[in-house]
């Protein structure tokens, strides 16, 4: 009821009900984006975009400056473009040799572009450096990355990562995907159940960046 008084007094202010659906999407983008976060951000694409080329600019004036490589490396991981962020790990691995984080995010690129068994062992090189390195990102990544082929193996990751990480929301959530994979249904229960408890207890902060996790464990129905 109170969407449509809404909107009714949107058409009213604007004397047009297709400006007024279209101001009520952008309130609702906003919201969500606010207070649930499921839905892709508008902004940051943008601003990928102008440290991207700022990056470059930086590139061409000095090309052997690894911090820059390193930032652009991460964008396009971001991004999604693994080839082009291993690439350039690859030269600055070169230099960082005994860096836990390059070694990660090298590892990283390797799980995505379908290498696991060379993605498991940059990142359990990238661990030995920094047992706690990326807050125990690596554990997340391997565990996603074998949750098809190997669900077992998964688990274990993922109990290493809440050993590291016991605040993250997201482990939990993945623990009850795996186990529902396996059939495990009771198990599955109680990990999404644990996804939303997790959550009650967390400071406020930190809420934010956990809570698409906890919406989608309550789309499951255990929780």
């Amino acid at each position: 009821m109170s969407k449509i008084v809404l909107f009714v007094a949107l058409t009213w202010l604007t004397g047009s009900p297709i400006v007024a659906i279209i101001v009520l999407l952008i309130i609702f983008y906003v919201l969500e984006r606010r207070f649930i976060g499921l839905s892709p951000s508008i902004v940051k694409p943008l601003k990928r975009a102008r440290k991207l080329s700022r990056l470059r600019q930086e590139l061409r004036l000095s090309p052997h400056q690894t911090s820059a490589k390193l930032d652009m490396a991460r964008i396009w991981i971001e991004q999604r473009k693994y080839t082009q962020a291993y690439e350039l790990l690859l030269q600055i691995t070169e230099v960082m040799s005994d860096s836990a984080e390059v070694r990660a995010d090298l590892g990283i690129c390797e799980l995505k572009l379908g290498h696991l068994q060379q993605g498991e062992q940059s990142l359990q090189h990238a661990l030995e450096l920094n047992p706690r390195v990326k807050y125990g990102e690596p554990y997340l990544r391997l565990a996603e990355a074998w949750a098809e082929q190997d669900p077992h193996k998964a688990i274990t990751y993922l109990q290493q990562f809440q050993s590291v990480n016991s605040s993250s929301c997201e482990a939990y959530y993945r623990l009850g995907q795996l186990y529902t994979q396996l059939d495990r249904k009771v198990d599955a229960r109680e990990a999404y159940r644990a996804t939303v408890e997790l959550y009650r207890g967390l400071p406020r902060y930190k809420r934010r960046f956990e809570r698409r996790w906890v919406v989608l464990a309550k789309l499951k129905g255990f929780a």
